[in-house]
């Protein structure tokens, strides 16, 4: 017997890539074709949009628990969020949800420290870079965070909003990542996260300057652990049961 994977979907690509991740990689544990019942509830994209751009996180957890009450309707026994942004909202969700969370920061800051990282590049949308959801988790196992400049942060948004979200891959826009993660190489940090689930389509440790924690197939993979009792994920949320 597996767990049914509930997906919190944001934006499609993103949410794709860990679905896809989800069911290709549940054969290495489970045979053949095999891989944990999944389900995926999206609402509009540009209801998140809106709640962000006027920052309402109460907005944001109402979207994200709608969405975890239908899938808890149809028998999700678990469930994750592949959109690193809405995480801002989380601590407004665990409490009223209707089944357990993993926390997508936990598990890239478990995989950091595993690796033996310690200073990390963090990318990812205007409101998930200036927001606490990595600082913090993080902090807890004594890693450091470290920021874009306010320019290269606009223009990672700009990459991630206007392009990626629609399934446009620019060279240009890689090769602008690629020399914001060179810069941040020379000054210090020894890994970056990949905190929008889009950036993992362009960006891997084969194109990056540094190595990367990819946090979609990170969320996946923890997902994958949880629903066929492989050992649980090295940091599940502690959401409300």
């Amino acid at each position: 017997m597996t767990k049914h994977v509930g997906i919190v979907a944001c934006s499609a690509e993103g949410a794709a890539l860990c679905y896809r991740t989800i069911c290709v990689e549940g054969a290495a544990l489970l045979g053949g074709h095999g891989h944990p019942e999944v389900s995926m509830h999206t609402p509009s994209l540009a209801d998140y949009v809106a709640c962000l751009e006027r920052g309402d996180l109460d907005g944001v957890a109402d979207l994200m628990l709608a969405s975890a009450e239908k899938l808890a309707a149809i028998g999700a026994d678990f469930l994750i969020c592949p959109d690193n942004t809405i995480h801002q909202a989380f601590d407004r969700v665990a409490a009223r949800s209707p089944r357990p969370w993993l926390h997508i920061a936990e598990v890239v800051a478990a995989e950091a420290a595993a690796r033996g990282f310690a200073r990390l590049a963090l990318t990812g949308t205007r409101w998930l870079v200036e927001s606490d959801v990595y600082p913090a988790t993080l902090a807890a196992r004594s890693l450091a965070c470290i920021r874009p400049t306010p320019d290269e942060i606009a223009a990672i948004d700009r990459i991630i909003m206007q392009e990626l979200v629609y399934g446009r891959f620019e060279p240009d826009s890689v090769a602008a990542i690629q020399a914001i993660l060179g810069r941040m190489k020379e000054a210090g940090c020894d890994a970056a996260i990949l905190g929008c689930t889009e950036l993992p389509l362009i960006l891997d440790d084969g194109n990056a300057p540094l190595p990367t924690l990819d946090s979609t197939r990170l969320l996946a993979r923890a997902a994958l652990r949880e629903a066929t009792d492989q050992g649980r994920p090295a940091a599940p949320s502690s959401a409300a049961r």
